[in-house]
Order: structure tokens, then C-alpha cells, then sequence
């Protein structure tokens, strides 16, 4: 005969029993539940809380004291002096500033009431005053109160400064220019054939007089080997492009080829007069022509719309993706589980960990680049500047335009190809519709690059290195060692003046945003120290301007 408590389905050991089950504890509550359930037993009974609730108050305590130090650092830091080019000042017509979208007179200079009820709700920050904007069209404004969120990682969008860009006329201003419109002229030019292109050789040379050019010069004059390339040591070896640029991306259960939908040859918008000023004044041009084979980018123009495209932490994703497959030798030698025999990175110091830092890194550095656009430096964009360059020269008007722009001889083989001074667009669109200066691809792609070399090991070589066929149709080995850092800061610089190419910014735009997104990423990264229990005391990493700072 059964007993009742075998009638029920239990056993009478006691590990099995209820009151033996509620002996092992919550741990054993939460494994061991859904057996109970199945079994018809019903809800566990709950018992003794897993974390004492002394320790709970104690680490709330910590976790508010940690938080409030990183907070009470930024407070302490002396607030950055903001300091403008003194163009919006300097010109009471706002020629000198971004205007693009609102509207216009026929000379593509803001009309002022449209312009001053943009300055209007820029200076009180009110949500319904920005709806009061005067447009010109029906493009809007791209996000102009991002430049009010606060950011609650790293320094607040507010705490940093970056020096004023080069002003409307002075010299650095026209190598900025004379320099896009170079670039825009070399579009279809493989990079792999730079050495001997006579427009690239005429392009270096006349860089190289340029008083206020800011790029590479290697003993002293700009070559054909440098020419449109970064500042750092890694962006003047090897390839123009990184190799995370070109090398097939792990990508969960497949593997994502890095060939890319590019624009057919020739695909240049805004190079009359009327599309240009229906353009400044908010309206359309068109839409791109796409070349029908997918390509290993090969030139500037490819490169122009892989950051057409692009979404914020795209490069630097895939970058990472590569990384993390070449094994524990590629990891920052400071990653505290390289010296660890039961444990992986997974949480902190794994993958999960270095992604989500690529993204709330590039959050911050766009919203430290859109403080710095909308509410400093509103700097005009290539495209309206090259307006003012063809009103000047058509005699439509008169700027004070420095004297190394107007004697380019770009602007006469610009004028030969289309008949006007005007910048060749890789856009329909021209230019987004925010302003120029610093750029934001370039801010994040400076806070982003420094994330991962904050947990890669910088002079580790790459192996199985490639380079695009001049087609952009295979890839060819590339024999000369690449490090993981110099291939990083080439992305980087790949990135932001990639931008240059489709004519949306400048060099300065560039690599001031590299800087900017730089020391947000570091900002973060010096919060977070003190974060993990692993033990970790801190990384070293090298910066764009080849310096070493350790967090």
C-alpha cells in the first residue's frame, strides 16, 4: 500500500522533500522551480534574501559615491573657453555663416530675418521657438537642440572647447577650399594609381604652395604619396584606405564582404547657379546614379558615399568584429583576463563590453560636435563658400577672399569642366543641413577609435594585409607589416575626410572633430576607472597626436 506522500508523487528523501528542498536555499529556489511547477507543487515558498541586506545598502552607497566623484570632476574642471573665428560678427550679412535651408536672397545670401530668428532660438533654447525658424523650402534643420543634451558619461558636452576654425579670408581658409575642390576634381582617381596621376601631381603641387595648407609635408612639401591623408604616423603608411576598410567582417553566423554600392563616374550635382541656390535655399537636385556592380572601394568617390551611407558606429563595428577574431594576442595587453586561467571576457572586458563603449562613446561626441556647430561656430559649409567664390569671380559680387584662393589654378580647371566656380557635390543634396564645423562623422570616429584602442593592442601586425585593384573588383596582397594602431588612426582619418571628398567639409572640420571625439572618449574612459572588480589598474593608449596617456 502506498503512503499518502507516495499517493502525491514525492519522495521521501529528504534533498526532495519540501521541507528538505527549502533547506538548499534561494539558489536552489530559482534552479529548481519550474520542476516544481511542472509538478503541480505550485509557487516556492520564498526564503532568506541571497544578499544581505546590510551589504545592499552598502553598495548603494558606493555605487552613489563612485557616481557622484566622476560627477564632482567634471564640476571642478575650469569651464573651456569657447572662442569663435569672428566671422558671424565680422559680416552683418552672415556671408561667413551657415544659413543653409533658410532663406535666401538671389546671391544665396540669408535673408536676415530668417537668419535672426534662427540665432533667436539658438540664444533662448526654447522648444517652440525653433518652430518659429523661417525656412526657405521644405528641407529642415538637422537637430539643432542636440547642442542642449546633457551627457551623463565623460565630460558634458558644454565642458570641452576646440580652437576657432580658420576664418573667411585668411589663408588657412583658402587651403581648406582650394583643397576641396581638388579633391572633388580627383574623385574618380584610384588611389592605388596616385603616384602617377598628373591631376594628383598638380594637386600636391599646388598644396604645396599653399601658405596655410594643414595636412602631411613630408620635408617640407606635399607629395603625391600623402596628399589628402591624416596627420598620425599609421595614416602615411601603407594604403590610403585601412585595411578595416577592405577585410571581410565576421559578422555572427556569416561573413559580411566589404564590397560597396558606389556611384557611377561622373555623378555631380549643384554645378549650376540655379541648382546651387535652389539648394542653399532648402530645396532638391536630384537623385544619385549608381554604378551597377558592388566594389571594394578604390577611390575618392567610393569613399565619398560609403560615408553617405554609413551609419554612426559602422566602421569602427566592423573593425572591431575583425579584431575580436585574431585571437588574445590582439587584446590590450592591460585586458585583465589575458592573465587569467578559469575566465573570459564576456560582460566587461569581452565583446559585449567594447561595443556598447563604441556607442554611448560616439552618443557623446555627437552631441559635443552639435554644441560646438549650432551654438560657437555655425561655420559655413564647402558648397556655400564656393558660392562666394563664383559671385566674387563672375563679378556678381565682392568678398574679401584671400588671394591664394582666387589665383588657384583649380578654379580655372573647375571652370573649363562646367563653366562655373561652383563645388562639384557628391550629393543631390549637398551638404547636410547643419553647420560645418567640427565634423561629427569626425568626432565620432575619434571617440570610437580610441574605444577600441583602449582594448586593442596597438603595435600588434595585421596579418593577411590587402589592397583594392584599381576597379575596386578584388583585393591583392599587401606585403609591408600594418599595426592595428596605425590602421585605427587611418580609419579614422579615412572617415572623416572621406567626407572632404563629397565635398561636405573641410580638413580643419576633420581633424579638429578627431580631437573633440578624442578626449570625449577619454573623458569616459577615466570615469569607468575604479568600475570593474577585475584586477584591472588602468590602460595605456597612444593619441592622434602621438603622445601616451594612461587611464
Amino acid at each position: 500500500m502506498k503512503t499518502k506522500q507516495e499517493k502525491k508523487g514525492s519522495t521521501s528523501e529528504p534533498g526532495h522533500s519540501r521541507r528538505g528542498f527549502l533547506r538548499l536555499g534561494g539558489a536552489a529556489v530559482a534552479a529548481s522551480s519550474f520542476s516544481l511547477n511542472a509538478l503541480g507543487c505550485g509557487e516556492p515558498e520564498p526564503v532568506g534574501p541571497a544578499v544581505d541586506p546590510g551589504e545592499a545598502e552598502r553598495r548603494s552607497i558606493r555605487a552613489y559615491e563612485f557616481r557622484h566623484e566622476a560627477a564632482l570632476g567634471h564640476r571642478q574642471q575650469p569651464a573651456a573657453e569657447q572662442l569663435t573665428n569672428g566671422d558671424e560678427a565680422l559680416y552683418p550679412d552672415h556671408l561667413a555663416s551657415y544659413s543653409k535651408a533658410l532663406q535666401h536672397d538671389e546671391r544665396g545670401v540669408v535673408v536676415p530675418e530668417s537668419y535672426a530668428s534662427l540665432v533667436a532660438a539658438l540664444s533662448s533654447g526654447r522648444p517652440e521657438d525653433f518652430e518659429s525658424i523661417q525656412l526657405g523650402g521644405s528641407t529642415r534643420l538637422a537637430s539643432p537642440q542636440s547642442a542642449f543634451a546633457y551627457t551623463l558619461e565623460g565630460p558634458d558636452t558644454h565642458e570641452l572647447g576646440i580652437p576657432p576654425p580658420p576664418a573667411f579670408a585668411s589663408a588657412g581658409m583658402a587651403a581648406d577650399m582650394v583643397e576641396v575642390y581638388w579633391q572633388a576634381l580627383a574623385r574618380e582617381v584610384p588611389f592605388n594609381e596616385y603616384l602617377t596621376d598628373p591631376l594628383i601631381a598638380a594637386a600636391a603641387a599646388e598644396l604645396s604652395g599653399s601658405s596655410g595648407y594643414t595636412g602631411p609635408k613630408p620635408a617640407g612639401s606635399v607629395v603625391p604619396a600623402t596628399l589628402f591623408r591624416g596627420h598620425t604616423s599609421g595614416d602615411l603608411v601603407g594604403p590610403y584606405l585601412s585595411q578595416f576598410l577592405w577585410l571581410d567582417v565576421p559578422y555572427g553566423a556569416t561573413t559580411l564582404v566589404q564590397k560597396y554600392k558606389v556611384t557611377a563616374p561622373g555623378d555631380d550635382y549643384l554645378k549650376t547657379y540655379a541648382s546651387w541656390l535652389a539648394v542653399q535655399r532648402g530645396g532638391s537636385s536630384g537623385s544619385n546614379t549608381f554604378d551597377a556592380t558592388a566594389r571594394y572601394l578604390r577611390n575618392g568617390r567610393d569613399l565619398g558615399e560609403y560615408v553617405h551611407r554609413d551609419f554612426s558606429i559602422m566602421p569602427y563595428l566592423n573593425a572591431c568584429l575583425i579584431l575580436l577574431k585574431l585571437g588574445s594576442n590582439a587584446l590590450h595587453p592591460a585586458n585583465p583576463y589575458l592573465r587569467s586561467a578559469t575566465q573570459r571576457g564576456n560582460v566587461t572586458w569581452g565583446d559585449k563590453h567594447v561595443i556598447d563603449m563604441m556607442s554611448r562613446m560616439s552618443f557623446a561626441a555627437e552631441k559635443a560636435s552639435w554644441y560646438q556647430k549650432w551654438l560657437v561656430h555655425r561655420r559655413p559649409r564647402p558648397e556655400a563658400f564656393a558660392g562666394r567664390v563664383h559671385n566674387h569671380l563672375t563679378g556678381a559680387a565682392s568678398y574679401p577672399l584671400h588671394a591664394e584662393l582666387l589665383g588657384a589654378g583649380v578654379l580655372q580647371r573647375l571652370f573649363s569642366a562646367q563653366g562655373t566656380y561652383l563645388l562639384p557635390m557628391a550629393y543631390p543634396e549637398g551638404s547636410p543641413t547643419h553647420p560645418s564645423y567640427p565634423a561629427a562623422h569626425a568626432a565620432t570616429a575619434g571617440a570610437c577609435v580610441t574605444a577600441l584602442k583602449a582594448f586593442f593592442n596597438e603595435s600588434f601586425v595585421l596579418p593577411n594585409t590587402v589592397v583594392s585593384s584599381a576597379d575596386g573588383l578584388s583585393l591583392l596582397p599587401y606585403k609591408e607589416p600594418l599595426t592595428v594602431g596605425g590602421e585605427l588612426n587611418k580609419l579614422a582619418a579615412n572617415v572623416a575626410l572621406g567626407r572632404d571628398f563629397a565635398g561636405v567639409h573641410y580638413r580643419s572640420d576633420g581633424i579638429e572633430g578627431l580631437k573633440l571625439g578624442e578626449a570625449i572618449a577619454i573623458g569616459i574612459l577615466r570615469d569607468w576607472k575604479g568600475a570593474f572588480n577585475e584586477g584591472f589598474s588602468g590602460v595605456t593608449l597612444t593619441k592622434f597626436d602621438g603622445t601616451s596617456v594612461t587611464l
